[in-house]
């Protein structure tokens, strides 16, 4: 697994459950070059600095949506114990947790990762209003020419009187 994480591609390893933005131990622990197991040792030694909107446990429908959503961690599927997840606070706090050279480098290209991730959000919100504005305006434009195409259907109904369809009786016109 350590293989395909790629230094580029860490927001490829963030992911959303209950509103917060995480990142799963097994993958953290193979950006660390550390066992899963170690990583948690040292946040169970350090619990007091982990409080529930930094670190948390999946349920078992979210490590079923994990696997499901995500093929690099089918080991997952198999395993008694639900993954530890750290929010963004959470992974900096890993960093006063292990002491490494390479688990800081790590956060801090980690915490650079969020950022782009945030920015990539936001852009994506502006890019939506643009395009809904956009939408709104081809509408108005679009209902004024239905408007005026009507207008000049009803226009050219007024101008000419209609011809009867139809069979004519003749005895009544006679009569």
């Amino acid at each position: 697994m350590e293989s395909t994480l790629i230094k580029a591609d860490y927001q490829s390893l963030i992911f959303e459950f209950r509103g917060y933005k995480i990142m799963v131990d097994a993958d953290l622990a193979a950006l660390y070059e550390t066992e899963t197991k170690v990583l948690k040792q040292q946040v169970k030694r350090n619990i007091d600095r982990f409080p529930d909107d930094f670190m948390f446990q999946l349920t078992n429908e979210e490590k079923e949506q994990l696997v499901t959503n995500c093929d690099r961690l089918s080991n997952l599927k198999h395993s008694s114990v639900n993954p530890l997840v750290f929010t963004e606070q959470g992974v900096a706090m890993l960093s006063s947790v292990l002491r490494s050279k390479k688990a800081i480098s790590i956060n801090i290209d980690i915490m650079r990762a969020f950022a782009r991730y945030r920015a990539m959000l936001m852009e994506n919100k502006d890019l939506r209003s643009e395009i809904r504005a956009l939408d709104d305006k081809i509408n108005q434009v679009f209902k004024f020419l239905l408007d005026k195409i009507d207008a000049l259907h009803q226009k050219k109904i007024e101008e000419k009187p209609r011809r009867k369809i139809g069979y004519k009786n003749i005895r009544k016109e006679t009569d």
